[in-house]
């Protein structure tokens, strides 16, 4: 089966800081691939350079068959509409509804009239657990938790066939932790059934991982079935897991 996403020996540094020192990794159809990796180890500049948002300075990366390294922005565009990426922060507009921040992929990239986009609207929302009452609420007024949801929802606005996920429970308390978790779960049960998920929260990779990558000081330091990788006797695995276990 041909891979979704492969990567092969990416390298990225800034100024003189190497931050991937040689990453290779394929994911296939119905995976759901956790990085765990502590804070600046590079995490996030993986999966920005997975979708296209920052270039690699060595290495190839092919998302759905293509190689994206060198392409322009404009090249770019369709294949992101087949990965939904939820930022660290949601990252929705601070100025915009939660209806307008989930309408906005729909308006830009579909040709939908406004009746049919706020049934999508309201539908994705339904699908992470958030109803009617949330439409007209700004950003300031949601939770942390419900922020995340609303990020999810946008993100799946346009049925992709892969979700980029960036720290999904950062800065949550336990039981909105486990709902992101619970919902992450519940998304790659559907239409979009593979995911990348950056973090290093244990728990969340133990809920919802198949397999798993631990990311020390730029490269891979393990590789794996869930399982196996949580349960690895390589000393530099065990002592990161024990730290995350605190």
């Amino acid at each position: 089966m041909a891979a979704v996403i492969e990567t092969r020996d990416v390298r990225k540094s800034f100024d003189a800081v190497q931050v991937l020192r040689g990453i290779s990794f394929a994911l296939a159809r119905g995976e759901t691939l956790v990085v765990m990796g502590g804070s600046g180890s590079g995490k996030t500049v993986l999966l920005r350079c997975l979708a296209g948002l920052i270039k690699p300075d060595a290495g190839s990366i092919r998302v759905l068959g293509q190689p994206i390294e060198t392409l322009p922005e404009e090249a770019l565009l369709p294949i992101r509409r087949h990965l939904g990426y939820v930022f660290q922060g949601a990252a929705l507009f601070d100025s915009l509804s939660v209806h307008e921040n989930v309408a906005f992929p729909l308006r830009e990239h579909a040709s939908l009239g406004e009746a049919e986009i706020r049934i999508r609207v309201v539908h994705l929302l339904s699908l992470v657990g958030l109803d009617e009452t949330v439409l007209r609420l700004l950003p300031s007024e949601l939770s942390g938790g419900m922020r995340k949801r609303v990020g999810i929802a946008r993100a799946l606005a346009m049925e992709p066939g892969v979700m980029l996920f960036d720290e999904p429970t950062a800065g949550l308390d336990p039981t909105n932790s486990k709902l992101v978790a619970e919902l992450i779960t519940q998304v790659g049960s559907g239409a979009c059934d593979t995911a990348i998920v950056v973090t290093h929260d244990l728990e969340l990779t133990r809920t919802v991982a198949t397999r798993v990558a631990v990311l020390i000081e730029g490269r891979f330091a393990a590789l794996g079935p869930r399982d196996d990788v949580l349960n690895s006797d390589d000393p530099a695995v065990q002592a990161f897991l024990a730290g995350e276990a605190r």
